[in-house]
């Protein structure tokens, strides 16, 4: 919806808004959390105080369903003239190449970001002895330096199109995931922070110019439903895998090299994927920037 209705020069940076919303979810739970943790004793967050998140994500859910309801479809999607019947189905059948490389181009996204915001909080605290409130706190610190970061990659995406910053941080998450796990496992706050937070500038090179590439990629007639079945598909390969094979490898390392290694392999697969896909910039804004250049 936002990249229909957003202006052509500008739709990178108009779809990189929603994309703030993973850090501002992460944010609002892991700071409620928190505030329980200081606030509650044990028996307190036993008996009502674990409800408190879950009361709050009803309440979310309910108006997320109201701001859907009362939205009006994007022009582009009322100027269609043959709507789809089974758009799964016309998405599979005629664009299943396609479905597949988006999928594998965001797995690394997801890796990148759940394994450190969900297995490096498990490993550091169960493996290293780490006070979880020093690893929410370093965790949480990288999340907003990504989050206060993303419309800037998301403008030097319509600045110079959404592919090249794509394989940028798919190259730099690839270079960067060695080092990454090597300053975890010193367990000293600061360093663990820094890896974090060069991790998470990777990931939003690539995730800020999603909100516009994913789109731009899909033909009207079939968008929403090619865009949610390839960025659903890496979420499943990119972020529902990478906790479970990450802590699997880990075990009984002192140094986990072996999630490096698995995380470099997501890397390079990513990277693969973005490679063979189009550069999907707007033709007439380009073609402007070369008359005004």
């Amino acid at each position: 919806l936002t990249a229909e209705h957003a202006p052509a020069e500008r739709r990178g940076l108009w779809s990189s808004f929603p994309q703030i919303g993973p850090a501002v979810g992460f944010l609002l739970a892991n700071g409620v959390m928190l505030a329980l943790s200081a606030t509650l004793s044990d028996a307190q967050f036993a008996a009502w105080g674990w409800r408190v998140p879950f009361w709050a994500a009803g309440a979310l859910a309910v108006a997320g369903l109201w701001l859907r309801s009362s939205l009006t479809e994007s022009p582009q999607f009322l100027g269609i003239d043959k709507r789809a019947r089974v758009p799964l189905a016309e998405v599979m059948r005629g664009h299943w190449r396609l479905v597949l490389l988006t999928a594998g181009a965001l797995s690394v996204g997801y890796a990148v970001f759940y394994a450190v915001t969900t297995w490096s909080l498990a490993y550091a605290t169960e493996q290293l002895g780490v006070s979880r409130t020093v690893m929410l706190t370093c965790i949480m610190a990288a999340v907003v330096v990504k989050g206060a970061l993303t419309p800037v990659a998301a403008f030097l995406g319509d600045r110079f199109g959404r592919r090249p910053l794509c394989l940028v941080g798919c190259a730099a998450s690839a270079l960067w995931m060695f080092p990454m796990v090597a300053l975890l496992a010193t367990g000293e706050p600061l360093l663990m922070f820094l890896g974090f937070l060069v991790a998470m500038l990777a990931f939003i090179t690539m995730f800020a110019v999603i909100g516009a590439y994913l789109p731009e990629l899909y033909e009207p007639r079939v968008r929403c439903t090619g865009a949610a079945v390839g960025y659903n598909l890496g979420g499943v390969l990119g972020g529902a895998l990478t906790p479970i094979v990450a802590t699997a490898v880990a075990e009984g390392q002192r140094v986990p090299w072996g999630v490096a290694a698995y995380l470099t392999g997501i890397a390079l697969l990513s990277l693969g994927c973005f490679a063979l896909l189009p550069e999907t910039r707007p033709v007439r804004v380009i073609a402007a920037e070369a008359t005004t250049g």
